[in-house]
């Protein structure tokens, strides 16, 4: 009977057990249920607001700058030639690639001995010439003596002619005296003619030798060209450029040996497109003398000089578009005929112009500007110029409002946003750096054995060094090149 008590006990304890686990799965359900199907009001979207930069827009003029790529050129270029042909026999220590050399200079001596030896014979050929004008002129001297006595023979028979008729008309003298005389008159009056004829003869022969002279003459001169040619002078203090020519060679006439250039007289030549053409053009279409700048950007140097625009070219150029223009430079040391420059044009000034950043002008010509609740709202503008990372604009009314320096596609018309001013911005310092004396030897060493390092940037650097902390940027750069 014991173990049948208990047993039924412990059954009734199990059953219960399971009993009190059912209900308590059945509420856990019911609960998860309720939970899940209560639905709870969203709490209210709140409005997002962006930082952004602001710049206070502020008119005034302005001065564009037209930024292109143009090259070097020298406003005088002599190309030396040879004028007449031979060996060369001498070579200045000048004539060298890139030797400077100055005005009458001699470069060149060619083999003077054919030159001099036609110079000779032309000499011979003129005093051959003034012999013969002299000989011309003694036979007309003796020509017209001739002509004279020859006159005087006429006139003496003239007058015994007509003293035969005389006599014959008295009844004295006889007709064959008068036919004798007659006779005797007209022998002479041909004898005067053979002597004019004679001296016409002379005076040919004295234009003829005087036509001989002058050619004998200018043979001369011709010859003592070629000689002078035979010595190739310097026209102008200049630089060489282009030698190819060594002492011994054999040269021919009118053979290039080299180009003289004027390393002062330097200009720059660069090519724009029509429509910047048309803004350096005045009311009456002429070039204006605007200010020009080139430079040469190197490692750690530039090299900069000023001009003006001087002229353009007549026409566009093959197969070329735009318009080329001219700047004749000042003093532009370090420059060299055919360098690759940048070139930057002052163009005339401009009225009423907002200068503002590039990001803040949109591709529908509209910048956004705030209003006073610190809302975006969108300001139409006309675009002038584009100067590197900044924009010329103008609009009438947008001066004096504050416009979002960069725009991004979450920025539009309507946003509220929390503008950051200038005063705003905290400029972050470079972080520094304590170095220990073995590092710095070290980095001083680097930099004082650097050959390539101009001495301007040298001199900075070792002033950095030297100080107690050294910003972190240069001490990195430096390793980095040491390769450490």
């Amino acid at each position: 009977m014991r173990f049948l008590r208990q047993s039924l006990v412990g059954l009734f304890l199990s059953a219960l057990t399971l009993g009190l686990l059912a209900y308590a799965g059945q509420l856990i359900s019911s609960a998860v249920q309720e939970r899940m199907s209560d639905e709870r009001p969203a709490p209210p979207a709140r409005e997002r607001i962006f930082a952004v930069n602001v710049i206070l827009a502020t008119e005034g003029p302005e001065t564009p700058v037209l930024e292109t790529f143009g090259e070097v050129q020298s406003r005088r270029t002599l190309e030396l030639r040879t004028a007449v042909g031979g060996r060369v026999i001498e070579l200045s220590d000048n004539f060298t690639e890139g030797g400077v050399v100055r005005a009458g200079e001699v470069l060149v001596r060619i083999d003077p001995s054919k030159p001099k030896a036609e110079r000779d014979r032309a000499e011979s050929a003129v005093l051959d010439a003034q012999a013969e004008v002299r000989d011309a002129d003694r036979s007309v001297g003796l020509a017209r003596d001739e002509l004279a006595a020859a006159q005087d023979q006429t006139d003496l028979r003239e007058r015994a002619f007509q003293r035969q008729q005389d006599l014959a008309a008295r009844g004295v003298g006889t007709a064959a005296a008068v036919e004798v005389a007659e006779l005797a008159a007209a022998q002479a009056r041909q004898v005067v003619l053979s002597r004019r004829i004679a001296l016409a003869q002379a005076e040919a022969r004295v234009d003829q030798a005087a036509t001989s002279l002058a050619r004998a003459e200018i043979a001369l001169a011709q010859a003592e060209l070629d000689l002078a040619d035979t010595e190739i002078t310097a026209g102008f203090d200049g630089t060489l450029s282009g030698v190819n020519l060594v002492e011994g060679r054999l040269v021919s006439a009118n053979e290039k040996i080299a180009e003289l250039v004027d390393p002062l007289e330097l200009e720059a030549a660069f090519r724009v497109s029509t429509s910047q053409y048309t803004r350096l053009l005045d009311s009456t279409g002429a070039l204006i003398p605007a200010e020009v700048t080139i430079t040469i950007d190197g490692a750690g140097a530039e090299l900069s000089a000023k001009g003006t625009i001087s002229r353009d070219s007549a026409g566009a150029g093959d197969v070329q578009t735009g318009r080329l223009i001219y700047a004749t430079l000042g003093a532009a040391l370090g420059f060299k005929p055919g360098d690759f420059v940048n070139v930057s044009v002052r163009e005339s000034p401009l009225d009423n112009i907002l200068r503002l950043p590039a990001s803040a002008y949109a591709a529908d010509g509209t910048v956004l500007v705030l209003d006073q609740e610190d809302r975006l709202e969108t300001f139409p503008v006309t675009l002038i110029r584009r100067q590197g990372d900044d924009v010329l604009l103008r609009a009438e009314g947008l001066a004096g409002r504050e416009v979002v320096q960069a725009r991004t596609p979450l920025l539009g018309a309507g946003i509220r946003v929390r503008p950051l001013r200038g005063t705003d911005l905290v400029p972050e310092e470079p972080a520094m750096l304590e170095l220990d004396s073995d590092r710095r030897a070290r980095l001083v060493a680097f930099v004082s054995g650097s050959a390539g390092m101009p001495e301007a940037a040298k001199t900075r650097i070792l002033n950095q060094l030297s100080q107690d902390k050294v910003p972190e940027q240069v001490v990195k750069r430096i390793e980095s090149r040491m390769g450490g």
